[in-house]
């Protein structure tokens, strides 16, 4: 999976040095997610998924004709998840009980992106599109430090589908994972987790 991340990146590298004529534009946006902490062994430590939200900006470059451009985004994200510590000695004897685990990330998308543009006219008011990429997210805060430890930075697979309304509004909805862990207890060194996130955002594009 790590030789899929580093494909993308050079790709989307190339991408950009490679291709002359380009459009390029940058907007607003925000979102929410429902994200779940994954364990590695979840019979463990019982968790469930949570919400957060999300805000930022998005730039997009655009090749002439082709349909084909690529974006990146810095975006505040908070992805949470419910863990019942409580259900296991180890925890219940320290006072943990069921808690909301809460990680805020600077997330760094980085999407490769298609959208349909030869739709007869109909684009200038509906066009689909699809992206995939890269996403490097930056913890900036995660809560209860006494049950977890977390990783700085995680690298995730990031992809999705959504609509561009009017040239000028994307709607999007899609799905990461951490391709590492993002996180482990202190107290089981071994019950390591990933975050896997659906989410749905908006991007109001400045022209």
């Amino acid at each position: 999976m790590k030789k899929i991340i580093l494909l993308i990146t050079t790709l989307l590298i190339s991408t950009v040095a490679v291709t002359g004529q380009t459009t390029s534009r940058w907007g607003i946006t925000a979102g929410a997610n429902i994200n779940e902490v994954h364990f590695k062994q979840q019979d463990i430590v019982p968790a469930k998924r949570a919400w957060g939200p999300q805000l930022g900006v998005t730039g997009e470059m655009n090749f002439s004709g082709i349909g084909f451009g690529v974006e990146a985004s810095a975006l505040y994200t908070l992805k949470q998840g419910k863990v019942n510590y409580g259900e296991r000695t180890v925890w219940s004897s320290i006072g943990a009980g069921n808690e909301t685990v809460s990680m805020h990330y600077l997330d760094v998308p980085l999407h490769l992106k298609f959208k349909w543009h030869r739709l007869g006219g109909f684009e200038s008011t509906l066009m689909p599109l699809v992206y995939v990429g890269p996403q490097f997210s930056f913890l900036m805060h995660g809560n209860h430090g006494d049950l977890n430890k977390y990783s700085p930075v995680s690298v995730y697979l990031d992809m999705g589908v959504g609509c561009e309304l009017m040239e000028r509004v994307q709607l999007r909805g899609g799905y990461n994972f951490s391709i590492g862990q993002t996180l482990h207890t202190k107290l089981l060194d071994e019950n390591v987790a990933k975050n896997r996130t659906w989410y749905f955002n908006v991007t109001w594009f400045f022209k």
